[in-house]
C-alpha cells in the first residue's frame, strides 16, 4: 500500500521560496500522475501542478512561472519548488498519487504541509 509523507512547509515572507518534499512508501510506479493540491482555509482543495508519467506538466494560472514541479521516480519523490511567494499561496500543501490523473477521488494522499506566507 502507498504512503506519502511530505515535508518542507514552513513561514515565509513575501518573495521568499520554499521546496517541498514528498516521499513514497510501497510501489508508485504504476501510477501515472502525480500532483501538488493545495488547500487555503475555508476554500476548496485545487491542484497546484500536475506531472504525467511521460514528464509532461502543468501547473494552475496562479503559480504558473514561479512553482516547478519534478519527480524522481528512481527515489519514489514528488517535489515542489516554489518560488516569489504570495500571501495568496498560504494554505496546506498536499502530495497526491493519482490513479486516474486529474481525478482527485481515485488518488491516495499525504497528511499534508503548511505553507504561511507573510508580508
Amino acid at each position: 500500500q502507498v504512503r506519502l509523507v511530505e515535508s518542507g512547509g514552513g513561514s515565509v515572507q513575501v518573495g521568499g521560496s520554499l521546496r517541498l518534499s514528498c516521499v513514497a512508501s510501497g510501489d508508485i510506479h504504476n501510477i501515472p500522475c502525480m500532483a501538488w493540491y493545495r488547500q487555503a482555509p475555508g476554500k476548496e482543495r485545487r491542484v497546484a501542478a500536475r506531472v504525467y508519467e511521460s514528464g509532461s506538466t502543468i501547473y494552475t494560472d496562479t503559480v504558473r512561472g514561479r512553482f516547478t514541479i519534478s519527480r524522481d521516480v528512481a527515489k519514489n519523490a514528488l517535489y515542489l519548488q516554489a518560488n516569489s511567494l504570495t500571501p495568496g499561496d498560504t494554505a496546506m500543501y498536499y502530495c497526491a498519487a493519482e490513479r486516474i490523473c486529474g481525478n482527485p477521488d481515485y488518488a491516495i494522499w499525504g497528511q499534508g504541509t503548511q505553507v504561511t506566507v507573510s508580508s
